[in-house]
């Protein structure tokens, strides 16, 4: 009897991960459809000023979305943590416009500090209920998760992830999964 408690306390998590990795994997691969309205860009870590390669990423992604669909407007997410000198909202607004995306076309949700709250805070601020959402490859599944729940139809756009960080990037994103699983956030 033994063996088998053992035997399902080792498989049973190698099965969740195997499941999250899956599903994971298959979000990143879908492409979102053209002329969406809304594009919303998930904040991460800026340091100082700079956004991290992760936000970059996201900010090449979605850029090259932009340019495609003139009509798309962006919400730029993420408010200001532990070593920022600015929010995530304002280093993606800065970049985005360096880069030729009008002022008009870029909308601001500046006080979120999670996933959940850049979706719930971007469903509130601007009524939008059919988003391509912008993120990083292996975060995308749990952030369209989290905007079916809000009401946002979501489109995921993937941006890779840098290589230096990405092992430890699915350790905690199969432990936010299994977060989002059990608490719904």
């Amino acid at each position: 009897m033994k063996k088998y408690i053992i035997l399902a306390i080792v498989i049973i998590p190698v099965l969740v991960v195997l499941s999250f990795h899956y599903q994971m994997t298959e979000t990143a691969k879908r492409t979102p459809p053209d002329h969406v309205p809304y594009l919303i860009i998930l904040g991460a870590k800026v340091n100082g000023t700079e956004m991290s390669l992760a936000l970059l990423y996201r900010a090449n992604k979605a850029l090259e979305y932009l340019k495609k669909n003139p009509t798309t407007k962006v919400v730029v997410t993420g408010g200001q943590g532990p070593g920022e000198e600015i929010t995530e909202a304002e280093a993606l607004q800065s970049y985005l416009l360096e880069n030729g995306i009008e002022s008009n076309r870029i909308l601001i949700e500046d006080q979120s500090t999670s996933t959940y709250e850049n979706l719930k805070f971007t469903r509130e601020l601007y009524n939008i209920r059919e988003a391509v959402i912008v993120s990083n490859d292996f975060h995308l599944y749990r952030a369209i998760e989290l905007a079916e729940k809000i009401g946002i139809r979501g489109f995921p756009l993937a941006a890779k992830t840098p290589e230096v960080v990405t092992f430890q990037l699915h350790i905690r994103e199969y432990a936010a999964l299994l977060k989002m699983k059990i608490t719904g956030k």
